[in-house]
C-alpha cells in the first residue's frame, strides 16, 4: 500500500509541462572536407537561454531576434563541436533565418564546418540546453553529399551527447536501438501520457456494485480489463502516430497538447462518476488517437527519407509499448494485492483521481492559453 501511495504522490508532484518536450533539429551534409549544416532551435528555448524578449511583453519579434544574431550564433556554436580524425573542424555561421514548426517559431542557423582532411569519420559533441533542460533532445539527420543513398539519423541526449558517425556506413541497428530507447523514455517521462493510462487502470481491480466500488475476486478478471484498455490505447495511438509521422494527417501542437490534458481530466472524472464511461477501453481508444499525435511530435519534424522514417517510427512505437508494459507489470500486481483495503479505494482511486483532475486542469490552462503556471 505504501508503494502505491508513493507512486501516486510522485505522479501528482511531477512538473506540469506546458509544451511538447524541447527538441532541436540538426541537419548535416558532408562534402569531402566540408560540412554544411542547418540547425533549427526553438525561439522559446533560446529565450530561456540568452533572453530574446527584450521588452518583456511575452512576444519575440524578428527585430529582437535580428538584434541578437551574434549572440545566437555564438551560443549555438559553443554548444556543438564537430571533429574528424581527432582534429576539430572550424565552424562558421553563414546565415540566420526564422521557420515555423508545429509547436512554434524556430531560429534556423545555417553554418559550414571545414575539417583538416577528407571526412571518413565525423565526431559530434552536442551540448545545447542540457544545463537548462535535462530532457532536451537533438534530432540529427546526416547525409553524404556524393552518396544520396547514405542518410542516417541519431538522437542526442544528455547521456549520448557525443557520438561518432562513419561516413558511408548507415547502421540500421543503431537507429533501431536509439529510437527504441527514446520510445521507452518518452512514455516514462511523458507524464500526461502516463497519468492518463494509470488513471484508466486504477479501477481495473474493482467492480461497481450498487454505486460503490468493490474488489474483484480474481486477478484474471483484472488482467482482462487491463488488456482491453492497453490494447485499445496502443492500437489508437499507433494509428495516429503513423499518420502524423508519415505526413498523412497533422494537427496543431497546442490543440493536441490541450486535448491530451482534457483526456486526463475525463479519465479522472470517470473514476469519480463511473456511469459516464462504463466501457473504459472505448475511452482509451478515443483519446489514444489524440495521444498518438502527441507521440508523433518527437518524430514529425525530423525530415528523414521514407525508408529511415519507417524504421524510426516502428522502433519508437515498439519502445512506447515496452514502456507501457513495464508500467502495467509493476502496477497490476500491487493494485490487486491491496484492492480490498479502504485506503486503495478512498485514497488511491478517489482522492488520487481528484488530484489528477486538478493537475490536468492546470495543464489545460497552460496549454490552451499559452501560460506558464509552473517553472519547467
Amino acid at each position: 500500500m505504501r508503494i502505491l501511495l508513493v507512486i501516486a504522490l510522485l505522479l501528482m508532484s511531477t512538473p506540469a509541462w506546458a509544451h511538447k518536450p524541447s527538441d532541436s533539429y540538426l541537419s548535416l551534409t558532408v562534402h569531402q572536407v566540408r560540412v554544411e549544416g542547418r540547425w533549427d532551435i526553438a525561439l522559446r528555448d533560446l529565450d530561456d537561454a540568452i533572453g530574446l524578449d527584450g521588452d518583456g511583453n511575452g512576444e519575440i519579434t524578428w527585430g529582437e531576434v535580428r538584434s541578437r544574431q551574434d549572440q545566437i550564433a555564438a551560443y549555438a556554436l559553443s554548444r556543438l563541436t564537430l571533429a574528424s580524425g581527432g582534429r576539430r573542424c572550424a565552424t562558421n555561421v553563414t546565415r540566420l533565418l526564422i521557420d515555423h514548426h508545429t509547436d512554434g517559431a524556430y531560429t534556423v542557423v545555417l553554418f559550414t564546418a571545414t575539417c583538416p582532411d577528407p571526412i571518413e569519420e565525423l565526431d559530434a559533441d552536442y551540448r545545447l540546453l542540457f544545463d537548462l533542460d535535462a530532457q532536451h533532445r537533438g534530432l540529427l539527420r546526416l547525409t553524404h553529399g556524393s552518396h544520396a543513398s547514405f542518410t542516417t539519423s541519431a538522437i542526442f541526449s544528455q547521456e549520448t551527447s557525443a557520438q561518432r558517425f562513419t561516413i558511408g556506413e548507415d547502421s540500421l541497428w543503431r537507429q533501431v536501438g536509439q529510437y527504441l530507447h527514446e520510445g521507452i523514455w518518452h512514455i516514462w517521462l511523458g507524464f500526461d501520457h502516463l497519468l492518463f493510462l494509470l488513471t484508466l487502470l486504477l479501477p481495473a481491480v474493482l467492480v461497481r456494485v450498487d454505486h460503490r466500488w468493490q474488489a474483484i475476486e480474481d486477478l484474471s478478471s483484472a488482467s482482462w480489463e487491463v488488456l482491453r484498455i492497453v490494447t485499445a490505447f496502443t492500437f489508437a495511438h499507433s494509428l495516429t502516430l503513423s499518420f502524423a509521422t508519415l505526413g498523412i494527417m497533422q494537427l496543431p501542437s497546442r490543440l493536441v497538447e490541450s486535448a491530451i490534458a482534457s483526456s486526463v481530466i475525463l479519465a479522472g472524472v470517470a473514476n469519480l462518476y463511473p456511469g459516464i464511461a462504463q466501457r473504459r477501453w472505448v475511452v482509451a481508444f478515443a483519446f489514444g488517437l489524440i495521444h498518438g499525435f502527441g507521440f508523433a511530435s518527437v518524430l514529425s519534424d525530423l525530415g528523414l527519407p521514407h525508408g529511415s522514417l519507417l524504421v524510426s517510427l516502428v522502433s519508437f512505437n515498439v519502445g512506447v509499448e515496452i514502456g507501457q508494459l513495464a508500467v502495467v507489470v509493476l502496477f497490476l500486481p500491487l493494485a490487486h494485492a491491496f484492492r480490498r483495503s479502504s485506503a486503495y479505494q478512498l485514497i488511491v482511486v478517489r482522492i488520487g483521481s481528484l488530484a489528477v483532475i486538478v493537475v490536468a486542469l492546470l495543464w489545460l490552462a497552460e496549454r490552451a492559453f499559452d501560460l506558464k503556471l509552473f517553472p519547467v
